[in-house]
């Protein structure tokens, strides 16, 4: 057990895809001695990197899963995760966001901020994540770092402040000058593990001192006695660095650093900003509800301290060999083999029987671990997002966000071996991935699966192949529809059967509307006791009941209000059930009439491409019904922004592919829902009510 807390350091990789975050990750496990060789991401030496360890990570040079892993500097122990950076693995990126202190944004030097780059910046303010910038890639043709700073001042809004400047970009990369220490660092030897301190060239002194004076500008806004120490020239490295950490941590100021992690330059002065900058457990305030007090405002402000009553939160669960490995984040007390914890959402006991801290796919067994550190457990039956306690209170941690899936595929196993594993593999993957979705359609018996986009569905029908033996059928994906209402339809419904004995009476009257604040909101306007107060909850319910599936095209209905305002009762015959089908007869009376229409998800889509190639990629997006937003050429780069109907997108990776000579590569994110065109809702409805006709769904 770690017992200084002020020497751990929680800090996650975030970064657009393919701005070498896992390049970084091996590069600080290389210089952290955690690993005696460097390996490449795309596994050329048959190896790969170590934070990549699926084989499918390897095959394909990106990262599915977060890997976590522990290191230490400068006598610290960092426990560090790398995160994937394409959209659709980003429930990764959140839970691991979720439990880290601080965070290095990777952005490369040529490309600047990039689509995914807002979805990072997004989720690190969503949990209020200290970070630093780490500009990547300054070895490469077109880099520009003082392009990408100003970017992260303009797109993201961050106070972006760089703290080094390069000596020399593109192939004349060779080293950094340090904005603090004001010095020169070259990075020599073969794997840059010897950085010779030198004095700045003369050549770069006078833009090195220009960019001084800005730094010193901007940290002194957090120090009033850097800023006494500015006016009487007495500044020192201690004053800048403190002033620093305050901003950072106050997540008022980003530092901004430089270097190429292919290349081996920038990651040590990286670690020594780590250390410096980014906060420690104790400097995070983190809080939990009382469960037991069933009010949702009444928290308890957790201390990061081990001799107090524990709390754990699990945050990534993972089906291994050994059984489910259950990671873990450990905000207060501690945890010890051979106790027992209490599951806060369940009531049930576990005992920690296999404590391990993990180095990829990896782990080293041990005894305890205190408050703010990362490790796993074995053996723990729970869900991602659960909190563990002690058993002296019922605490729970804020959830993790988990955005909803919008794309759908069938799958069908082949025999009857497959359709087993497939139900195997299902359970697994449901359980560890939050964004993954799997269940039966009750009309067609087809197995659903949805996810976040087709690259994730597509690993993870890979998986079943692989590591389950399933042989499947994919059908073509499925779009999330929605249906809504325009127009406001009033309804006055009775609900009336006699069957011998007491029979059935309900009456309700009110209104639908559309309400673009909520999904579903229900207004209780009865004055007078016209429905008894007991039933006012049944009306609810059955109004609910039928937005599962709209009456248009069978999909799911949101942004809409139903209010009451009159109703009727029968002192022998109404009830719970009377009421419900009151409810659901005036939905279907006044459905129709409240002009419904079909929703369709939209995608933020960015494509990236050498600029040569614009005109073909607009041509491409404009072709699929897309909106462009705006378009940007920079360093011979041309970024192009639009909304596009989800519908619309399949097969487009390999249309841009061919337009653009395979140099082109898109992004793409669920922005919002909006109406389908009048011509393709015609046919989407047709389509329905033919299956419907033929006594199936889609």
């Amino acid at each position: 057990m770690i017992q200084d807390l002020s020497l751990i350091r929680n800090i996650g990789i975030s970064a657009h895809i393919d701005s070498g975050k896992t390049t970084l990750s091996e590069r600080i496990l290389f210089y952290t001695r955690r690993v005696h060789a460097i390996h490449e991401v795309k596994g050329r030496d048959g190896v790969g990197a170590k934070m990549d360890y699926m084989e499918l990570e390897r095959e394909r040079g990106i990262t599915i899963t977060s890997a976590a892993t522990h290191c230490s500097w400068r006598k610290h122990h960092i426990n560090l995760i790398d995160t994937p950076g394409h959209v659709d693995f980003t429930i990764e990126v959140e839970r691991s966001l979720r439990v880290l202190d601080g965070a290095i944004l990777v952005l490369c030097a040529v490309a600047g901020v990039q689509s995914q780059s807002f979805t990072v910046d997004r989720q690190m303010r969503r949990y209020n994540v200290p970070r630093l910038a780490f500009v990547n890639k300054c070895d490469r043709t077109g880099a520009d770092p003082i392009r990408v700073r100003n970017q992260l001042r303009d797109k993201l809004g961050h106070n972006a402040v760089l703290l080094q400047m390069p000596i020399g970009l593109e192939d004349k990369h060779v080293g950094l000058v340090d904005l603090v220490e004001m010095r020169a660092l070259i990075f020599e030897g073969q794997f840059g593990e010897t950085i010779a301190v030198r004095e700045i060239p003369a050549e770069l002194l006078a833009e090195a001192k220009k960019l001084r004076e800005e730094m010193l500008d901007a940290v002194s806004m957090f120090s009033d006695e850097l800023t006494a120490a500015i006016l009487e020239d007495r500044v020192t490295s201690e004053l800048i660095r403190e002033a620093i950490r305050k901003g950072t941590l106050s997540l008022q100021l980003t530092p901004v650093l430089l270097g190429s992690a292919y290349k081996n330059k920038g990651v040590q002065p990286l670690l020594d900003a780590v250390i410096e900058y980014l906060p420690n457990p104790v400097d995070i305030p983190n809080e939990a509800v009382r469960l037991d007090s069933g009010n949702p405002d009444d928290t308890v402000q957790l201390a990061s301290d081990s001799s107090k009553p524990t709390v754990v939160l699990a945050f990534k669960l993972e089906d291994g060999r050994y059984g489910q490995l259950t990671y873990l984040r450990v905000y207060q007390g501690t945890l010890a083999r051979d106790t027992f914890v209490s599951n806060s959402r369940t009531g049930k006991d576990a005992k920690v029987s296999r404590l391990v801290r993990m180095h990829a796919d990896e782990m080293e067994d041990i005894e305890d671990a205190g408050a703010g550190d990362i490790v796993a457990i074995f053996g723990l039956d729970c869900h991602s997002g659960d909190t563990f306690t002690d058993g002296h209170a019922r605490l729970a941690m804020t959830a993790i966000h988990v955005p909803e899936p919008v794309i759908s595929l069938a799958v069908t196993a082949n025999d009857n071996k497959s359709e087993i594993n497939l139900s195997k593999a299902l359970h697994r993957f449901t359980k560890e991935d939050p964004t993954f979705r799997a269940g039966v359609d009750p009309d067609s018996g087809e197995t659903v699966i949805s996810g976040m986009g087709e690259l994730q569905l597509d690993v993870y029908i890979e998986r079943m192949r692989r590591e389950y033996a399933v042989a499947v059928t994919v059908s073509p994906p499925q779009v999330a529809y929605r249906e809504t209402v325009t127009e406001k339809a009033e309804f006055n419904y009775t609900h009336k059967k006699q069957t011998g004995g007491s029979g059935q009476y309900g009456r309700v009257a009110g209104f639908i509307e559309p309400c673009s604040e909520a999904a579903f909101e229900f207004l209780d306007e009865v004055r007078g006791g016209n429905i008894p107060r007991q039933f006012i909850a049944s009306v609810e319910k059955g109004f609910r009941s039928m937005l599962a599936k709209g009456r248009r095209i069978g999909m799911p209905v949101v942004n809409v209000r139903v209010a009451i305002n009159d109703g009727a009762s029968h002192a022998v015959d109404s009830s719970d059930i009377a009421f419900q089908e009151a409810a659901r007869g005036a939905w279907r009376d006044a459905y129709d009439r409240a002009r419904p229409r079909v929703l369709e998800p939209v995608m933020r889509v960015v494509a990236e491409s050498p600029a040569e190639f614009s005109g073909p990629v607009l041509t491409t997006l404009m072709q699929r019904r897309g909106m462009i937003i705006g378009s940007q050429d920079e360093g011979g780069l041309c970024r192009i922004e639009a909304e596009v109907p989800l519908a619309e997108m399949f097969g487009y990776a390999t249309v841009l592919r061919s337009a653009t000579q395979g140099k082109a590569d898109f992004t793409m994110e669920f922005s919002r829902y909006m109406l389908v065109p009048g011509a393709i809702e015609e046919e989407l409805v047709k389509k329905y009510q033919d299956e419907q006709a033929h006594g199936r769904k889609r």
